[in-house]
């Protein structure tokens, strides 16, 4: 909630910087994204069995690959982003096998239906990251997984990621 709220507020105070300086709107995104979110391990997920006996290296060059290539596609849409959302945690669960914590919460708007929004949270190094983020029920890490997985199977981890940088490919988030 903390994260939420400090990201939307910020979003709402900066907005005329970021319109003016796209280097200062991917700089923020990404100091943020990396504070909030557990890269590797979620690209390790959405390699799936890809990424069975991935190098450490390989796994790192996807996740950043995709990270980067999602901010490139994705940064600047967040300027006309409603930032007078107001986020409520619903609730908090265990998952199964004590792999971390579901925090399910609501985006409510004025005048529209609240956007249901679940994360999926590990410990790592005493500090709480996501790893996966469902909203209204859609899985980013099941999104990309499938996505990805065709190009994967003709394809190395590293070429993959060569594309996605390259704009060969983009993370579209869509099944």
């Amino acid at each position: 909630l903390d994260s939420s709220t400090r990201i939307l507020t910020t979003l709402e105070q900066r907005r005329a910087e970021f319109r003016k300086s796209p280097t200062a709107l991917k700089q923020f995104i990404t100091t943020e994204f990396n504070r909030m979110f557990d890269r590797d391990y979620a690209a390790r997920l959405v390699l799936g069995v890809h990424g069975r006996g991935a190098s450490d290296a390989d796994v790192k060059l996807f996740a950043d690959a995709l990270a980067d290539n999602l901010t490139a596609r994705y940064g600047t849409s967040l300027l006309d982003f409603n930032t007078k959302l107001r986020v409520r945690i619903k609730s908090e669960s265990p998952l199964p096998g004590n792999r971390g914590v579901k925090v399910s919460s609501e985006m409510l708007r004025d005048g529209g239906d609240p956007i249901p929004v679940d994360y999926l949270l590990r410990n790592v190094g005493g500090q709480w990251k996501a790893f996966d983020v469902m909203i209204e029920g859609i899985s980013y890490v099941q999104t990309f997984k499938n996505q990805f997985d065709a190009p994967l199977r003709q394809k190395s981890i590293a070429q993959v990621a060569a594309d996605l940088r390259a704009g060969k490919m983009q993370a579209n988030g869509s099944n």
